[in-house]
């Protein structure tokens, strides 16, 4: 298919998923504070009015962009909790989903978390770092309630272990984006199923 077929394609989609595409690019690769309205328009080949049209600001664009990668996390791992065949599984299916993002091919290289690196640019009171939160709680959970069946009768332990999953995740993605690949999401996974197997 020539570029200009997909050009024309990319075109016929509506504005609002053009300027989300964009904007997911863009935020990731360069920062959401330093995206311009200009260039996310420019990318999206569409107007600025269009912009305005879809998203009340520039601030909704980004609440936006932070809710559909949460979105998008909770698909890739409900498709991997599927395969899932116990507790230890499922807790390993969030690292995978991790490793998943990690092993995304990105234009400008691997930067880690989109969400941390979107919230790490946000002033304290900024909405979008409440929807980060939450998010990272969210996985938090995901991983007790795993651990919570593995461990029934110890819900203390399920809720430590969980939470030191969640630093060894979390510590693994931020070195990882550092040093521009998932490396140590891949060995964090391992470390975890080590730990699991001692459970």
């Amino acid at each position: 298919m020539s570029e200009t077929n997909v050009t024309e394609i990319r075109q016929r989609r509506p504005a609002r998923e053009r300027l989300l595409e964009a904007a997911t690019r863009l935020f990731y690769a360069d920062g959401a504070t330093a995206t311009g309205v200009d260039t996310i328009t420019a990318e999206a080949g569409v107007s600025k009015k269009s912009l305005y049209n879809n998203f009340s600001s520039k601030a909704d664009l980004i609440r936006t962009y932070l809710d559909a990668r949460h979105k998008e996390w909770l698909g890739l791992y409900r498709a991997r909790l599927e395969h899932a065949d116990d507790p230890r599984q499922g807790v390993l299916a969030v690292f995978d989903t991790y490793a998943h993002h990690a092993a995304f091919t990105h234009e400008h290289g691997f930067r880690g978390c989109g969400l941390l690196n979107a919230a790490a640019e946000l002033p304290a009171d900024h909405e979008g770092r409440a929807l980060v939160r939450a998010h990272k709680e969210e996985v938090e959970r995901l991983i007790a309630g795993h651990l919570e069946q593995l461990l029934p009768d110890r819900p203390g332990q399920a809720r430590t272990t969980a939470e030191h999953l969640t630093f060894l995740l979390e510590g693994a993605m931020a070195r990882a984006g550092l040093e521009g690949d998932g490396k140590r999401v891949h060995h964090a996974r391992a470390m975890a199923a080590a730990l699991l197997e001692g459970l």
